[in-house]
């Protein structure tokens, strides 16, 4: 389990957790009593019906009611940002999703999160994989959603090809370690920068240097948590030129340097109990 990609734990233990990030994903699922999340823009007050989702890279604290009871799930988001049409919808998988009780996707988004729980813990042949079948769904009903909201936002979203826009995106992930430029990306699409560029945001929701930058960060924050590689290594696998470029940016996306990310995402997630207690 050490290694899993996707990591539940059950507590009816009141917890708290200091200020921090890390790679995956968290999602908070409580049956009893309040859980808190703290990030850098808002305080969630998570209650029993409810379901809050923080993307990788959050910075977080958490603090738990004494009559809590709750799982929490963590789990790497590699997997699902590589499937094509996810980057229709990476806007959304940038920022916190709260679904409060009377959410219409609250009772969807639990009921596909208890079955994540129960394929975790009953540890059948490819569960890893089940799990995320569960997760894709999950993502999928938030998607689709978002995009219904997003829609009227960019009455010519569609106005070129979605194919196209994905197969660039494929080219980004794919490419994110070597020198890369929007002239490298526009080029690959067959589209001027500038058109290249407009309709990248309006596709994607972010511009191409922040996709590139987030997709080079997730990689090296999944480096620093798991491998013992040095600084300077995760740098240039993540496509960072030097290490003056890596540190400042990581610095500003994540206010603290790897070194510190390192250090606190070690220490921020001791193991509680493993183990199906509702």
């Amino acid at each position: 389990m050490e290694h899993s990609s996707i990591r539940i734990w059950a507590s009816d233990v009141a917890t708290h957790y200091d200020y921090h990030c890390h790679s995956a994903v968290e999602v908070i699922l409580p049956d009893r009593g309040e859980s808190v999340y703290q990030t850098q823009e808002e305080v969630y007050r998570v209650k029993p019906g409810e379901v809050l989702i923080l993307p990788s890279g959050c910075m977080h604290s958490l603090t738990e009611s004494p009559e809590t009871k709750r799982y929490l799930l963590l789990f790497e988001p590699n997997p699902l940002m590589n499937l094509r049409d996810i980057s229709s919808i990476s806007a959304m998988m940038q920022q916190p999703i709260y679904l409060t009780a009377d959410s219409e996707l609250a009772d969807g988004a639990k009921q596909i999160l208890y079955q994540v729980v129960t394929c975790y813990f009953q540890k059948e042949p490819l569960w890893n994989t089940f799990c995320y079948s569960y997760l894709l769904q999950l993502y999928a009903l938030l998607g689709r959603h978002y995009l219904e909201i997003a829609g009227p936002q960019h009455p010519s979203r569609h106005s070129i090809d979605p194919a196209i826009m994905n197969s660039a995106i494929t080219f980004i992930n794919e490419h994110y370690m070597d020198e890369m430029s929007l002239e490298d990306a526009a080029l690959f699409a067959g589209f001027s920068k500038y058109y290249f560029s407009r309709m990248f945001k309006q596709f994607s929701g972010i511009s191409f240097s922040e996709y590139l930058t987030r997709k080079r960060l997730n990689v090296a924050t999944d480096l620093l948590v798991r491998t013992d590689q040095s600084i300077r290594e995760i740098a240039l696998a993540s496509g960072f030129g030097s290490m003056a470029t890596f540190n400042r940016i990581f610095r500003a996306q994540k206010n603290c340097t790897p070194s510190q990310y390192r250090a606190i995402y070690s220490m921020a997630l001791s193991p509680p109990i493993d183990k199906p207690i509702f």
